[in-house]
């Protein structure tokens, strides 16, 4: 286990625990943020916790031509009941996914301090946000680090107030990584939901060498 300081620096991914931890401490700036996810790498902790660092090991991913859309999601695709825009409103995006409660979870891991760091990401360039509207009422979004350098997309966390939103923003931003010719989307760690939209598990050392290529 390695203990971060004021150096901006992090322990190669291969020397993670079981659990995928690889650090603690340091902080949240822009600088080590974008070493971090360049690197394979991203802070997840609660507010009791300090800054842990981790690499999971295996990898939840999304290849953009791999996103499976339902036949109820079509639907609500062709109905265009909603409405699509990207940046247009971060900061309530990342509230949005801080607060509405999710089954199974009795907190949230994007405490203030994220916030704080991610929306300072936003504001240079780093982070993008897909904001689903319906009847100019914000229903549902998501946001993420953007790596064009690297033509990776890390996904972080998304809402839905109403049904299927979050799934059509997950779907705009698919197709908005294909269009960009981006390798895949990092989902981190497994999740349910999103292997129902295509999502697969690849071991960290094949995700780090797509990472890198």
């Amino acid at each position: 286990m390695h203990y971060l300081t004021d150096k901006l620096w992090f322990p190669g991914p291969e020397e993670a625990t079981t659990d995928g931890l690889l650090a603690i401490g340091g902080d949240l700036s822009v600088e080590r943020l974008l070493l971090a996810y360049h690197s394979g790498i991203f802070p997840w902790f609660e507010d009791d916790q300090p800054i842990l660092w981790w690499s999971p090991d295996p990898r939840m991913v999304l290849f953009p031509e791999k996103f499976k859309v339902s036949k109820s999601l079509r639907k609500t695709l062709n109905s265009e009941k909603f409405k699509i825009t990207f940046n247009q409103n971060f900061s309530e995006v990342i509230k949005y996914c801080a607060n509405v409660s999710r089954k199974g979870q009795a907190g949230t891991w994007i405490t203030t301090e994220m916030q704080q760091a991610y929306n300072a990401m936003h504001k240079t360039g780093y982070a993008l946000s897909v904001e689903v509207w319906e009847n100019d009422n914000l229903v549902g979004g998501l946001y993420g680090i953007d790596l064009p350098q690297k033509k990776v997309f890390c996904g972080e966390s998304m809402f839905s107030l109403v049904s299927d939103a979050s799934k059509v923003a997950f779907y705009y931003l698919a197709e908005y990584v294909k269009s960009k010719d981006y390798k895949f989307i990092d989902c981190q760690i497994y999740n349910e939901h999103l292997e129902s939209l295509g999502a697969e598990e690849i071991g960290r050392g094949e995700f780090l060498r797509r990472l890198v290529l």
